[in-house]
Formats: structure tokens, C-alpha cells, sequence
């Protein structure tokens, strides 16, 4: 369970990081509260019939361990990662590149940043997790809207 925190809280690190770089990650605005943007997210992951296998709440543990790392600035006020797979999907990327196993599972993210609610999610190299990076964009566009 650790590392799956871990992975999680390494897989916004890189998302946060790469959202200022412009090209590896995709988010929109969501008008309204962090929490429901969650729900939101949460619900057109289920709708699909695909399994949340893990939350990491990286905004918690990022505000809980500030004092501990000498941090004074605050990132997120929230920031959740849902974490999830496709078996379908999942199966065919794989099969056309077992290395594709280092991009499972997949991530969308909601961050609140004072009050400016976001959902992205990574994106994907060329070939078969294009994919993937439709269904997360199909996910994210949808989650918004709502």
C-alpha cells in the first residue's frame, strides 16, 4: 500500500511539474468545488464500468508533511488522484508493447489551487496509449461538463 501512494503522489508530482512545462499534461477548468469535481471524476470512471482501485489524496499528505520537509508554501488546498484500470484496454497496449505495463494504472487527477479547481491527466506517448489517453480525456471532458 505504500507504494502505491507513493506512486501516486510521484504521478502528480510529475503531473504538477509537467502542467508548467505545458505538454505532458491535460486539465480544465471545472466551475465549481473541488469536491464535486471528485465526485464528478468518480462517477464517469464507474459509469464506465471500471474499478477505482486507489485514491491518493497528494494534497493532504503534501499539507500534512510541509513542517516536516521545512515547506512554507502551500501547492493545493486539495488534490486527489483516482487511479484505475481497463482490463480491455489494458490487455491490448500491453500486447502490443509489454512495457506499456509502466503507464498502469491509469490517472486522473483533480487539484484545487486557491480556489481554482482543475482535472487533467497525463499525456500518453504515440502508438497504442493514445488510446488510453482518449479514454482519460473522454473521462476528464465529461467530469466537467457535468
Amino acid at each position: 500500500m505504500k507504494a502505491r501512494i507513493l506512486a501516486g503522489a510521484a504521478a502528480l508530482a510529475l503531473a504538477a511539474g509537467a502542467a508548467q512545462a505545458g505538454d505532458d499534461v491535460v486539465t480544465y477548468a471545472y466551475d465549481g468545488s473541488f469536491d464535486d469535481a471528485a465526485f464528478s471524476v468518480q462517477n464517469e470512471i464507474i459509469d464506465r464500468g471500471l474499478v477505482i482501485d486507489y485514491v491518493s489524496h497528494v494534497g493532504d499528505m503534501l499539507n500534512r508533511t510541509a513542517a516536516d520537509v521545512g515547506a512554507t508554501k502551500k501547492i493545493f488546498d486539495k488534490a486527489d488522484v483516482f487511479l484505475f484500470c481497463s482490463a480491455v484496454l489494458s490487455r491490448k497496449v500491453m500486447e502490443a508493447d509489454p512495457m506499456n505495463v509502466a503507464h498502469c494504472p491509469y490517472g486522473i487527477f483533480v487539484a484545487d489551487m486557491g480556489g481554482k479547481v482543475v482535472v487533467g491527466h497525463r499525456v500518453y506517448p504515440d502508438g497504442p496509449m493514445k488510446e488510453v489517453e482518449a479514454l482519460l480525456d473522454d473521462i476528464a471532458r465529461k467530469a466537467v461538463s457535468e
